[in-house]
């Protein structure tokens, strides 16, 4: 049992939108701040398969139970998505349609800490301190063939394209979920978003929205800036916003803010 005597309180947003381009949105998101939980995905499988695998994924999370150990509550979500990745299998099968899949990048929280969850190219960052940080490490292509790339002097090498996924929740019968695990600290923001975002915004950019620290006018600085882009893709953001309540750091003012 956790012993964590931080007190986080917990602000968030989540907006999502087709885009430009496409008629049906495939990305789904979960805004779960009383759960201390957050999620974004992103579907594939043509027409409306992918609204329907990333309303899966989504859905399998939703109203998480509460516990104060970090790791039952991440035990609890991965069985959920083994659940979603079982369902979208056999989904597949029965319309006989090669895949119906989805990416997932879902963030967990429990006491001073959090964990990230993903599978796929749906990304998690950090905001803190005036930096923003990948927490998530693609799974596509164009990062595998990066990874191959660090020990080669060679760049002129052909890269891929990078929205060829090589994990997803229904691609294979066995599913493969990333972990990362943060201690938290007082105002950290978290940016939870699909790559129809991290496509059209540079890290930049993204700074600039989360600076001010308000979650709801961060989600709308970011879709305008992806809307004002080609926009091609879906686009689904969730910020996070982590208050410590108990932080000697925080002053009455900050407090008052905060209310």
């Amino acid at each position: 049992m956790s012993m964590d005597t931080h007190s986080f309180r917990w602000t968030s947003a989540a907006r999502s939108h087709p885009g430009r381009v496409r008629e049906i949105n495939e990305d789904a998101c979960l805004d779960q701040s009383a759960q201390g939980l957050w999620a974004v995905a992103d579907g594939m499988g043509g027409h409306t398969l992918g609204e329907f695998a990333s309303g899966l994924a989504v859905g399998g999370l939703k109203d998480l139970p509460a516990a104060e150990d970090l790791e039952q509550r991440v035990a609890a979500a991965l069985e959920r998505l083994y659940e979603v990745n079982r369902r979208l299998r056999a989904e597949a099968v029965w319309r006989e349609v090669p895949l119906i899949g989805t990416t997932i990048a879902a963030l967990v929280a429990a006491g001073g800490l959090c964990c990230c969850l993903w599978a796929g190219d749906s990304r998690i960052y950090l905001f803190r301190d005036g930096h923003l940080r990948q927490l998530t490490r693609d799974h596509n292509h164009l990062e595998a063939a990066r990874l191959r790339r660090i020990s080669r002097s060679d760049d002129t090498l052909t890269l891929p394209r990078k929205n060829l996924i090589t994990r997803a929740l229904g691609a294979e019968d066995s599913l493969d979920v990333d972990q990362a695990t943060i201690e938290l600290i007082d105002g950290d923001i978290f940016l939870l978003c699909t790559d129809g975002l991290s496509n059209e915004v540079s890290e930049l950019s993204i700074e600039q929205a989360l600076l001010p620290g308000i979650c709801s006018a961060a989600c709308d600085a970011l879709l305008d800036l992806a809307l004002r882009r080609e926009a091609r893709d879906n686009i689904t953001a969730v910020v996070v916003r982590a208050e410590d309540e108990s932080s000697p750091d925080r002053t009455i003012i900050q407090r008052m803010s905060a209310g």
